[in-house]
């Protein structure tokens, strides 16, 4: 989650999922309350994997078979930031119903109070659950994952969506995660959503055999013209490899404090595709250039294998 420059440092606070406080947006969970470790310094060129990667906690596998091809520390649990919403998206995507209009509730205005990213939606708009996936994803907006949690919630609000997303992850495998908000915000702390890179992993992997999940991360801008029921919005990939690295199909980024830049990744070179993660690149490069730099390293360092 990009945390309009960076959430300074603070917690999503309410039973509702309203926000009071935000600081960063995403250590290990067993670490939660203790200071994050230093940065790692960039690995030197070897036999054994990827030249100057910086990130601490990363992996790089086959999409088709999960191999494993090039890991570090990668079954430490760590938050991960707006990654977190790849989960969101698998889960709506699976329950269906994307025509479906939702209309945009009042309560993101609290929850994005802070400076959390945004797709710029206001209360009372109505958009399909489709479109709403493409507010999510592309510009990482929370207000559009308060908005979808919501509305596929049932009865059982967010909350009952955030378990949807638990009970999602243990059929899926993945045994080193849990969610404790939609969108990957530091609620109610920020270690409290967490992961690690070989689950993201296997996350990705699960949500890139979706066709409507894999066309959206692909797309670099989308533009939905005004109507009666919204505003006009145009959401661009915050993904900084589309359109720079050739071949990349996807897939997430991810900011808090906590987690530092993320960014799950995937790319094909002729009828191979690659898929890795990485978490926490180097804060000393700004933006996501760091994590981006990273995954271009892994992909290029796989795809010459």
């Amino acid at each position: 989650m990009r945390i309009a420059g960076r959430l300074a440092a603070g917690a999503v606070v309410a039973a509702t999922v309203a926000v009071m406080t935000i600081a960063g947006g995403p250590p290990a969970r067993a670490a939660a309350n203790a200071a994050a470790p230093t940065q790692a310094a960039p690995t030197r060129a070897t036999a054994n994997g990827p030249p100057g990667v910086r990130s601490r906690w990363a992996e790089l596998a086959n999409q088709a078979t999960g191999a494993d091809l090039w890991s570090r520390a990668s079954v430490t649990e760590r938050p991960m930031g707006s990654v977190t919403k790849v989960m969101t998206a698998y889960v709506v995507i699976e329950a269906g119903h994307l025509n479906r209009v939702i209309t945009v509730p009042s309560g993101i205005t609290g929850y994005d109070a802070g400076g959390a990213s945004t797709a710029g939606l206001r209360p009372g708009e109505k958009l399909t659950a489709k479109q709403l996936l493409y507010a999510m994803l592309l510009p990482s907006g929370c207000d559009a994952a308060y908005t979808l949690a919501t509305a596929y919630g049932g009865a059982g609000g967010r909350a009952a969506f955030i378990a949807r997303m638990n009970a999602a992850a243990r059929h899926l495998g993945l045994t080193k995660t849990h969610f404790s908000d939609f969108s990957g915000l530091p609620y109610p702390g920020p270690y409290t959503t967490y992961s690690t890179a070989r689950d993201l992993v296997s996350l990705g992997r699960d949500a890139m055999r979706l066709p409507l999940f894999r066309a959206i991360v692909a797309t670099r801008t989308f533009r939905l013209a005004a109507a009666r029921s919204h505003n006009a919005h145009v959401w661009k990939n915050l993904n900084p490899l589309l359109g720079q690295f050739k071949g990349v199909t996807g897939i997430k980024t991810g900011f808090t404090a906590a987690a530092g830049d993320c960014l799950l990744f995937a790319a094909t070179r002729g009828r191979r595709e690659l898929i890795g993660v990485v978490l926490d690149s180097s804060p000393s490069v700004s933006g996501m250039a760091a994590a981006a730099s990273d995954a271009a390293a892994m992909l290029d360092w796989g795809f010459s294998r």
